[in-house]
């Protein structure tokens, strides 16, 4: 039986590490969680403050990493518990971005909506040296509204 809980970042970021195809560990994060098959740790999901500076800063949030080790519906628990955590956590918005060569499916079966495809690119520009340690490749984005415009439910203030 799958079950989630909340995990320390330091453990997060190292289960990242070892098992993750194409990122690295991040830095800070809102909030991360675990997801464990019979008490086993068997993946995690890191969500932060999104990326893009043209994304709302306080608003949305968005998962930096998910990563399991292949368990049978591991992905999909981890996005749906990411979602309820987001919503309880008073956020409007959850995001996410896959390369454009995986599925999605697990995104789509936990309720997100794709948006668009990005065209990718490095970070390191003329005036700001960086060196690429992801993927520099066309990303998709997906999303869930957690709270509608007008909805009383949640207040920020």
């Amino acid at each position: 039986m799958l079950t989630v809980g909340h995990i320390e970042l330091k453990a997060a970021n190292a289960y990242v590490t070892e098992h993750h195809r194409h990122h690295r560990a991040v830095r800070g994060h809102r909030f991360s969680l675990a997801c464990y098959e019979d008490g086993r740790l068997c993946g995690v999901a890191i969500v932060g403050r999104p990326r893009s500076r043209r994304i709302d800063q306080h608003m949305t949030v968005e998962v930096l990493r998910l990563c399991t080790d292949g368990t049978k519906n591991a992905c999909s628990k981890l996005y749906g518990a990411c979602r309820r955590a987001a919503k309880i956590l008073g956020y409007e918005r959850l995001i996410t971005y896959i390369l454009a060569d995986e599925s999605g499916k697990s995104l789509l079966a936990s309720g997100f909506s794709y948006c668009y495809t990005n065209k990718g690119g490095s970070w390191n520009q003329p005036g700001r040296p960086r060196s690429d340690k992801a993927p520099v490749c066309p990303k998709r984005l997906y999303e869930i509204i957690l709270v509608r415009k007008g909805d009383k439910t949640w207040t920020t203030s």
